[in-house]
């Protein structure tokens, strides 16, 4: 959010409008980063819900584990979203991206794991 906030106003982007338009990004480095960045922010909020919900059942079973992937599902998070703002735009993303879909994807798996040993006894 912070990452966003500072590069709307760096870009002179005001309230309401959510991004840069089209043109104005062509146009615009500033409000290309700022349009990229409030990308990351939306994706960051689509994907934060069913990761909570993940590290919190997986860390029933395996609380360690499930810190540890969570930690690391973070700081791919912030590697996406520095990445997606640097100089090489939407191509930046990729190591934070790919990082944070695996931790994602092993959080889910001991979240199911977790949910069937649950469900039918130990």
């Amino acid at each position: 959010m912070l990452r966003t906030s500072g590069l709307r106003k760096a870009s002179g982007i005001v309230y309401p409008n959510s991004y840069a338009s089209a043109e104005r990004a062509e146009k615009d480095g500033k409000a290309y980063a700022f349009n990229c960045a409030q990308r990351a922010h939306a994706n960051f909020t689509e994907n934060h819900t069913s990761f909570l919900g993940a590290l919190l059942i997986s860390g029933l079973r395996f609380p360690m584990a499930a810190a540890a992937v969570g930690a690391a599902w973070t700081v791919f998070r912030i590697l996406y979203l520095f990445g997606y703002t640097s100089q090489a735009g939407p191509r930046g993303r990729t190591t934070g991206a790919m990082g944070s879909i695996l931790a994602d994807l092993i959080l889910k798996f001991m979240a199911a794991y977790t949910s069937a040993k649950l469900v039918f006894g130990n």
